[in-house]
């Protein structure tokens, strides 16, 4: 695995303050750039970069002329030991494995659970994921409202409380991928399909098409499931 950047140790460092530590608390607002730069021992530049990353985590929260502040939503994350994901390569096999149990399944169950409304967003949100690949954007954040629209189209608490711990991952994954192109490029195929089960109702159709999913991803990212 490559070197993380400098901004983005950075970025984990502040994350740790906030969801392991609890140094900052929700609704407080962090210290100017200058002191935190200070104590974090970083250039004002380099600061910048890592607030932008919790800020698309809506760890953090930017706002116009009042400063950066904690969100309500970082008190509710879990940190299940996948802030480093992109280090440990090990647990990222674990996590796929993981996900290649869960996913189908809730795909199955959101099939046939789903209300009208549920499942025209989910059907939305997958068409934001393909937006996001065929305009070469960030699909982090549409990837995991697809993932969480259909979750909660399950109506399965315990399937909702494995949502932050899913989600937490799958970004680490994308971010630290080697192969986003090869990835991107299978997901847009396997969403495709996916959407079209979706669309028929197909519950067993939808399982396997998750679950077709979660194997590319496993294969390109090298992870085996030996």
């Amino acid at each position: 695995m490559e070197k993380k950047s400098l901004s983005q140790q950075t970025a984990d460092r502040l994350y740790t303050m906030i969801v392991v530590e609890h140094r900052l608390s929700p609704g407080e607002k962090l210290p100017s750039e200058v002191e935190l730069a200070r104590e974090l021992g970083v250039s004002r530049t380099t600061l910048r970069e890592a607030l932008h990353v919790l800020v698309s985590q809506k760890i953090l929260e930017a706002r116009r002329g009042r400063g950066t502040f904690v969100t309500d939503q970082a008190a509710q994350v879990n940190d299940y030991g996948f802030s480093h994901l992109d280090q440990v390569r090990g647990e990222l096999k674990d996590l796929f494995e993981l996900r290649a149990i869960f996913e189908p399944s809730a795909a199955r169950l959101a099939c046939l659970r789903a209300t009208e409304e549920e499942m025209a967003d989910i059907l939305a949100r997958g068409e934001d994921v393909d937006r996001c690949i065929r305009l070469g954007q960030d699909r982090t954040e549409a990837d995991r409202e697809f993932h969480a629209a259909i979750v909660r189209a399950t109506h399965n608490s315990f399937m909702m409380r494995l949502l932050p711990m899913i989600n937490q991952a799958v970004a680490a994954a994308i971010a630290s991928g080697q192969h986003k192109d090869q990835l991107a490029e299978d997901t847009r195929k396997d969403h495709a399909l996916l959407m079209d089960f979706f669309r028929k109702r197909d519950a067993a159709g939808a399982g396997h098409a998750m679950a077709i999913h979660m194997h590319h991803s496993i294969d390109v990212m090298g992870l085996g499931t030996q």
